[in-house]
């Protein structure tokens, strides 16, 4: 039985979604305040196995699985997740400046989907909070940072926001994600767009070649662009010399849910994750894989719930998997079933 999904989930169903995830994040938090405690979690979640490891970006991961951006957007979790066993913490979105977001309810569960829909709009204490915790973590676990720009900060000079985190983060952070995908951020999708993209991914590699060494700064992506957007994105890819993609961010699509048609309308818009997701960013990884004929790595995110969900993604051309909307309906088992999947599959990640 498991005892997460036959219990402890059905109590904390029963409460508002954000009210929870804080609920939780503060629990992990004061119980890894106690002596011992985050290696006992260590010794429940963890697999340790050398054919896990994967080499990427000039970094090593100790298993190629992922916490997603969302979770832990303030870097507070970083030590506690990698005690649950995951390969690597992507914090944020973090923008230059502390901001609230959109106004609350924003977080929402489809449980006949098994996946969320949310508008949280980047909320988040700034790079400051972000920072002050990134000093005090005590894990050596590979730690990435998905930047954005705020809410009152226009598009034109959005390069500036991204820039202001770049420059923080640099010293604090292994790899960088430029987040122009969300759709909870007025207009932020529109950075996309081939010409404005170009420019801001340029800007920042001029950037990083002026500091001591290069840090990889990967695109985040949405699932909802188009085959002729995706070769947009690898031409854009190639030209920048950025070191991968992220596929996907959430989708702004509702088609096939479960959920009845008018609880849909009611929550409104958002981005939806979770299972209804999984085949869509599926897709975009296999195609940015195959027409790029692999030119650059890809880290797979959305509807990754199983071990079978993570393989599948692997196996579309994608060398290290990320979850969020899994790891809430799953619970904290899910990166050990995962990885253990993975060796039972024998896949080695040799490309």
């Amino acid at each position: 039985m498991n005892f997460y999904k036959a219990v402890i989930r059905r109590i904390l169903y029963k409460y508002d979604p954000e009210q929870v995830h804080e609920f939780v994040c503060h629990s992990l938090i004061r119980f890894g305040r106690i002596p011992f405690a985050l290696s006992i979690l260590q010794f429940f979640y963890e697999v340790k196995d050398p054919r896990l490891e994967r080499n990427l970006f000039g970094l090593r991961f100790k298993n190629p699985v992922g916490l997603a951006a969302g979770f832990d957007k303030n870097a507070e979790l970083i030590d506690e997740m990698d005690a649950l066993g995951f390969g690597f913490v992507e914090i944020g979105t973090v923008t230059p400046k502390s901001q609230p977001g959109n106004e609350q309810p924003r977080l929402f569960r489809l449980e006949a989907d098994d996946a969320l829909v949310n508008r949280m709009g980047f909320n988040n204490k700034g790079l400051e909070a972000a920072i002050m915790r990134l000093k005090k973590r005590k894990s050596n676990i590979i730690v990435g940072g998905n930047i954005g720009k705020n809410k009152i900060t226009s598009n034109e000079d959005a390069t500036y926001d991204y820039m202001d985190a770049f420059n923080a983060l640099y010293d604090y952070v292994d790899y960088f994600v430029v987040n122009v995908s969300s759709p909870n951020t007025p207009g932020l999708r529109s950075l996309q767009e081939k010409e404005p993209l170009t420019f801001l991914l340029q800007d920042l590699q001029k950037q990083n070649k002026r500091k001591p060494k290069l840090k990889p700064i990967l695109l985040k992506i949405a699932p909802d662009l188009e085959d002729s957007q995706l070769d947009d994105i690898i031409e854009i890819v190639q030209k920048t010399k950025i070191a991968g993609v992220v596929a996907t961010n959430t989708t702004i699509s509702r088609a096939n849910l479960k959920t009845d048609s008018a609880n849909i309308t009611a929550i409104g818009n958002g981005g939806l994750s979770g299972q209804p997701l999984k085949q869509r960013a599926t897709e975009v990884i296999r195609y940015l894989h195959q027409k790029s004929k692999g030119s650059f790595p890809i880290i797979g995110v959305g509807g990754i719930a199983t071990a079978e969900d993570a393989i599948e993604k692997i196996k579309a051309g994608a060398s290290l998997v990320q979850v969020y909307t899994g790891f809430i309906y799953e619970g904290p088992a899910i990166t050990k079933k995962i990885c253990k999947g993975i060796l039972r599959d024998k896949i080695l990640f040799e490309k």
